[in-house]
């Protein structure tokens, strides 16, 4: 959150509100009665890492970039670029760490334990966008610093990210639809809601796939592209097998979460059916 508070927030609250109301004119799929339980409680996460960040860090982004930009280090301070360049560069350098990140998160044991939090919500929409442990949004932040020390991109790359970022996080969970044509367009430029939900299945081969954060090429060129989930996107289920959908939703439980023993997988049956809003005629 290094924006200015009042255009982050200004920000924050025109991308709740239309992705809010594109999930009720066109959902993907019904949500479980835990709605408001969720909503809540992945508020409060993000509420507790604002305070958390605000008691060890005030270093700003920005400021950061501003810091590195024309210093000896650095990526791009290695050759001669116009300003244009270097923005396009910074923002692909850094979405390309971001993927990085994303993978080092399902590959590292005790990362996983913290980025399993996100992962344990049975349902996906907009609010799983904000459903991060404390300790992971703190870990992502530092590796961001990290980043622009080593890439040293201008600030408007930085700007850029972070003002595309707050409106993107709510769009990839969206529990909504485009129309398949233009889905199938979009996702050859962006991480789309369907793309990532096939990263939000309970199948392991999926959630290790399409790791991007914003652009789909790093997948595409990594090799973790995967078109659909394994089940299909009508039969796909969400979450991680084992967690109890209940209380999953719970604060305490999401806090607790990277310091249990990994659930046992889940039999079938023991799953709740989800049917898409599409097929179920809700």
């Amino acid at each position: 959150m290094n924006l200015e508070p009042t255009m982050y927030w200004m920000l924050f609250s025109a991308a709740l509100v239309g992705v809010a109301l594109w999930e009720v004119a066109s959902p993907w799929r019904t949500v479980s009665s835990q709605l408001v339980r969720r909503w809540r409680n992945h508020g409060a996460l993000l509420l507790l890492y604002g305070i958390f960040l605000a008691l060890v860090s005030r270093l700003s982004a920005i400021l950061l970039a501003l810091a590195v930009q024309h210093s000896r280090f650095g990526l791009l301070n290695l050759i001669p670029l116009s300003l244009a360049a270097r923005v396009i560069l910074g923002i692909l350098l850094l979405d390309l760490f971001r993927y990085l990140e994303h993978l080092a998160y399902h590959w590292v044991p005790v990362l996983w334990r913290v980025h399993q939090v996100h992962h344990s919500d049975a349902d996906i929409d907009l609010s799983t966008g904000v459903r991060h442990h404390p300790f992971e949004s703190l870990i992502s932040q530092l590796l961001a610093y990290a980043a622009i020390v080593l890439v040293a991109p201008p600030a408007a790359a930085v700007l850029a990210l972070q003002v595309i970022g707050v409106v993107h996080v709510f769009f990839s969970h969206a529990n909504a639809n485009f129309p398949p044509r233009l889905e199938r367009l979009l996702r050859l430029v962006l991480i789309t809601p369907e793309m990532h939900r096939v990263h939000h299945s309970d199948e392991m081969s999926d959630q290790n796939a399409n790791l991007g954060d914003l652009f789909p090429w790093w997948d595409r060129l990594f090799g973790t592209y995967l078109d659909a989930p394994v089940a299909g996107l009508e039969r796909v289920r969400i979450g991680l097998k084992g967690c109890d959908e209940t209380e999953a939703t719970g604060l305490l439980f999401m806090l607790a979460q990277p310091f249990r023993s990994a659930p046992e997988p889940s039999s079938p049956a023991s799953v709740p059916e989800r049917i898409p809003a599409a097929v179920s005629g809700d």
